[in-house]
């Protein structure tokens, strides 16, 4: 995450923007706990910031709970429209705009993925988290590719740290012989964790987030991130020079990343096929 907040910052940097001289910043981190949102979110709004900069969709959620005039700029990986952010993409109304990272091809694609590696796929565990409105655009995204596809969807609803062991043994219970990891804060800061558990249970998974990979996971296939950040920036730019957000249309991804890792297939005894590797914009050896 932090790499790509620099890469947020840079982008404003090029824009004309330098800390210390004619913006200022303030830091406000929930560590993935939602609860310490509205408290966080109400305490820019105290301070009387130009805009607020939510890169998540809790975050964002939080945000226009505790104001509707100051300007919010988002970057989420789920749908703005279905959970309330905006009206709809073209025309946002209201105080937010920004960055939308779902896609109407991007669960199918994981799901097409899973299936080239593991052959006979058919059934798939998806790790959610109930709490998070946003993600939850995007399981209904993964329902309807795998109905598609022939492939059942086994949803394992984790809102806290301390159910992950009983969601993994319930995937085990299901017989599920692939795994879909939807972004949420709270699961990237319990990331080795939730990898220590995938390996453990020998499932190839597809992550929605490509910092999984190098970090152990078997691969992703995302939206890119960097490009999310520094469109946001973008939007930022525009606001701060008197644009209403009302009046900026959220931008959908048109840059998607295929990262791969072959040191996690091997720990799990997976062979990946050329055709999948000939595909990867990176591949982790």
């Amino acid at each position: 995450m932090l790499a790509n907040l620099e890469v947020f910052w840079q982008r404003l940097r090029e824009l004309g923007w330098i800390e210390g001289q004619n913006i200022a910043i303030e830091y406000r981190w929930a560590e993935g706990k939602y609860e310490r949102l509205p408290d966080l979110a109400a305490e820019l709004v105290r301070l009387r910031v130009d805009v607020i900069f939510a890169n998540s969709g809790p975050a964002a959620l939080a945000a226009k709970r505790a104001t509707s005039t100051v300007p919010i700029v988002f970057e989420i990986l789920g749908d703005p429209v279905s959970a309330g952010l905006v009206g709809s993409l073209a025309r946002p109304g209201g105080n937010l705009t920004g960055v939308s990272g779902l896609a109407p091809e991007l669960s199918g694609k994981q799901i097409e993925l899973l299936k080239e590696v593991v052959p006979r796929l058919t059934r798939v565990a998806v790790l959610a988290n109930p709490s998070n409105i946003v993600a939850l655009g995007t399981l209904r995204e993964t329902e309807t590719a795998a109905r598609s596809l022939g492939v059942r969807i086994q949803v394992l609803e984790v809102s806290e740290p301390d159910k992950l062991e009983g969601a993994f043994s319930a995937i085990a219970g299901e017989l599920a012989n692939g795994l879909i990891v939807l972004t949420d804060p709270m699961f990237t800061g319990q990331r080795q964790r939730i990898l220590g558990l995938v390996e453990k249970s020998r499932l190839p998974a597809v992550y929605f987030e490509t910092g999984w990979v190098p970090a152990g996971g078997l691969m992703s296939y995302s939206s890119s991130l960097p490009d999310q950040f520094r469109k946001a920036a973008g939007f930022v730019d525009k606001i701060l020079k008197g644009t209403k957000p009302a009046d900026l249309p959220v931008e959908q991804p048109t840059k998607f990343e295929f990262v791969l890792n072959l040191k996690a297939a091997k720990q799990i005894g997976l062979t990946i096929p050329q055709s999948v590797l000939f595909r990867a914009d990176k591949v982790i050896k």
